[in-house]
């Protein structure tokens, strides 16, 4: 009878793997086993857990996988600083490298302030898109405004360089709006999300054309401004790699118009439709105010229902009586 110490020529090969039968003449050993069905050996003490007190083993996370380009309206500006190279020249490169980055983050303030995205910097350059990650219907006038407050925030800036290092930065800005693809460019740890298409190039070269402390933008972001800007026409000049001549402007400042109804009351309105009670009702308030009674209507709703408009109306109404308005103040989406 075999001892169960002794295993037999198949337990070697076929079991434990000790050996290895070479032409049926000998056997030739393999290297240490390994059991298929032994026993785990007990844990050492400081893993002698109950199983079920041990939280659940969770696989790695898988790598992500970079998201798909994506096509994309954006407005684009590009910021550069005038003469940067006269002022590395003036400068200790660490004195510049502060200057630099107090220029950079007084940007970065602003920008914040109207929801726009910091794509890159680009030494002592900005690229900045509005539109994307995160959308608005007003994202031409967010630019807009962005780019004339970066400019006052770097006069206020300047004071206090001027008085600390004796130095005076200015900026040339350029705006473009315009259809991209954004998507994930570059490898290794250099990957970025940059937008790639005509309208970043369009951007870089009207800040070119820009004189200092201006802002310069497109025809195509002119339009979308809807008279909440004061503009001056600059021509065609010829852009480089412009295939067709491209009307510019010059933003000059903020317009009076707070509203839609400001903007399209100099073009006329369609006639308001559906309102009569409403309308009755402000008509009627206003007598009794003439009568010596004074009167107090809230106007609620849902947005874009009227209200304005309704003010409006009440305004056209009594435009040619005796009487004083108090503007009302509205909340700003900045």
């Amino acid at each position: 009878m075999r001892s169960l110490s002794q295993p037999s020529k198949e337990e070697l090969i076929e079991v434990h793997h000790l050996a290895v039968d070479h032409e049926g003449r000998m056997l030739v050993w393999a290297g240490e086993a390994r059991t298929t069905s032994a026993a785990p050996s007990p844990p050492p003490p400081q893993q002698a857990i109950r199983q079920e007190d041990q939280p659940a083993q969770v696989a790695p996370p898988a790598t992500p996988r970079s998201a798909d380009a994506e096509r994309r309206q954006l407005t684009v500006m590009f910021c550069d600083l005038v003469d940067s190279t006269v002022l590395s020249g003036q400068l200790d490169p660490e004195d510049l490298r502060e200057v630099v980055r107090a220029y950079q983050e007084t940007c970065a303030k602003v920008i914040a302030r109207f929801e726009g995205h910091i794509a890159q910097y680009l030494g002592d350059g900005l690229l900045v898109y509005f539109g994307y990650p995160l959308a608005h219907e007003d994202d031409a006038q967010r630019a807009v405004r962005a780019g004339l407050g970066m400019v006052e925030a770097l006069g206020q800036l300047n004071t206090r360089l001027m008085q600390e290092r004796g130095v005076h930065l200015a900026v040339r800005l350029g705006i473009h709006t315009g259809l991209v693809v954004v998507g994930e460019v570059g490898g290794g740890t250099r990957q970025e999300q940059l937008a790639l298409g005509e309208t970043p190039n369009l951007a870089a070269r009207l800040q070119g054309i820009a004189a200092p402390n201006t802002l310069v933008i497109s025809v195509t972001t002119f339009q979308l401004l809807r008279g909440f800007f004061a503009c001056q026409p600059l021509g065609t000049p010829l852009l480089k790699g412009l295939a067709q001549p491209l009307a510019v402007y010059r933003v000059l400042y903020e317009s009076m118009a707070r509203s839609r109804l400001d903007v399209v009351g100099s073009t006329g309105l369609t006639p308001l439709v559906g309102r009569e009670q409403e309308v009755g009702l402000l008509r009627e308030r206003w007598a009794q105010v003439k009568d010596g009674l004074g009167q107090v209507v809230l106007l609620s709703g849902e947005a874009g229902i009227g209200k304005s408009r309704l003010v409006q109306v009440l305004q056209e109404h009594v435009a040619a009586e005796p009487q004083a308005w108090l503007t009302p103040c509205q909340c700003s989406p900045y």
